[in-house]
C-alpha cells in the first residue's frame, strides 16, 4: 500500500518524538521531592501526568478502543482494564513487590504490537484462528500495566506508616485513573469523527501498522534501557561515553534536521 504524501512528511516527525515516549514513563527528582514535600493531592496529581505522558499506557488504550464504535463496549473494556491495573498497582506496590522496571515496561511493549496486531487480523491471516478472546485479554494486560506502574511508584518516598502508605498509594491510582479518563475522552472523540470519513477505512490498515512499529520501537529502548541497567560495562566504551554519544547523535540529528529545513 503507497502512502500518501501527508503521511510520509509526519513520520520523521513522529519518529523524532519516539525517543520521548520511550523515557516519559520515568520519576524524575524533582517529582520524588515534592512528593516529600507535598501531601495526597501531590499523588493525585502525579498519577494523572504519569498517565498522560506513559505512551505505553495510552497506546495500548488507543489500540483497545480503535474499532469500538459504542459507548458500552468502551465502558466495559475500559473498566475491565482498569480494574486489572489497579489490582496490581496497589497490591504490588503495597506489599512491594517488584521487578526491573524496564523488562516490565518490555513486556509492555508487547502488549501494544499484541493489540495492533490483532487489530489488523493478524490472527486470522498468520495462524488461521479466531483472535483471543478480548475483554480476558485486556485484563491480563491490565494487570501487567498496573505492575509497571506499580515499580515507578515504588521509587517515590511511601512512608513506614501503613496506612499513610495505602493512602498514597490510593492517591495516586486515583491520579491515574482521573488522567485516564481524560486520554480516553480525547482519544474515542478523535476516533469518533474519523470514522465517519472515507479515510478511516483506507487508513485503519497503516495505523494499526504505525501503532506496532511503535511498541517494537519502545520495546527495543526498553531493552537497550536493561542493557545500560545492569551491566553498562558490557558496552565497548564507558556508559558515561555511551550517554554523551546518545546526546550526540540527539543534537547532530537536530541539527541536520534544521539544515534540511533552510
Amino acid at each position: 500500500m503507497k502512502l500518501p504524501l501527508w503521511l510520509k512528511r509526519l513520520t520523521p516527525a513522529f519518529l523524532m518524538l519516539i525517543p520521548l515516549m520511550a523515557v516519559a514513563h520515568g520519576i524524575s527528582d524533582e517529582d520524588k521531592q515534592r512528593m516529600l514535600d507535598g501531601g495526597y493531592l501531590q499523588y493525585i496529581g502525579l498519577g494523572a501526568s504519569h498517565m498522560l505522558t506513559g505512551y505505553d499506557h495510552l497506546l495500548f488504550l488507543f489500540g483497545v478502543v480503535f474499532f469500538l464504535t459504542s459507548f458500552r463496549d468502551v465502558a466495559k473494556f475500559v473498566t475491565v482494564f482498569t480494574i486489572g491495573h489497579c489490582i496490581t498497582l496497589i497490591f504490588a506496590t503495597y506489599f512491594k513487590i517488584t521487578w526491573n522496571y524496564y523488562l516490565v515496561d518490555a513486556v509492555i511493549a508487547l502488549s501494544v504490537m499484541y493489540k495492533a496486531f490483532d487489530n489488523n487480523g493478524g490472527f486470522q491471516k498468520y495462524f488461521n484462528a479466531k483472535s483471543p478472546n478480548l475483554l480476558a485479554a485486556v485484563f491480563g494486560f491490565g494487570l501487567l500495566h498496573g505492575f509497571g506502574l506499580s515499580t515507578r511508584l515504588q521509587q517515590l518516598p511511601l512512608g513506614d506508616d501503613n496506612t499513610s502508605m495505602l493512602l498514597r498509594i490510593l492517591s495516586f491510582n486515583l491520579g491515574v485513573e482521573l488522567g485516564q479518563i481524560a486520554a480516553l475522552a480525547a482519544m474515542v472523540a478523535l476516533l469518533t469523527l474519523w470514522r465517519h470519513r472515507p479515510s478511516f477505512q483506507r487508513f485503519s490498515y497503516v495505523a494499526n501498522m504505525g501503532l506496532f512499529y511503535a511498541g517494537v520501537y519502545l520495546l527495543f529502548m526498553q531493552l537497550h534501557g536493561y542493557q545500560h541497567d545492569v551491566d553498562p560495562d558490557s558496552f565497548r566504551f564507558p556508559a558515561t561515553e555511551h550517554q554523551h554519544i546518545h546526546e550526540d547523535m540527539d543534537i547532530q540529528n537536530s541539527t541536520d534536521n534544521s539544515r534540511n529545513t533552510l
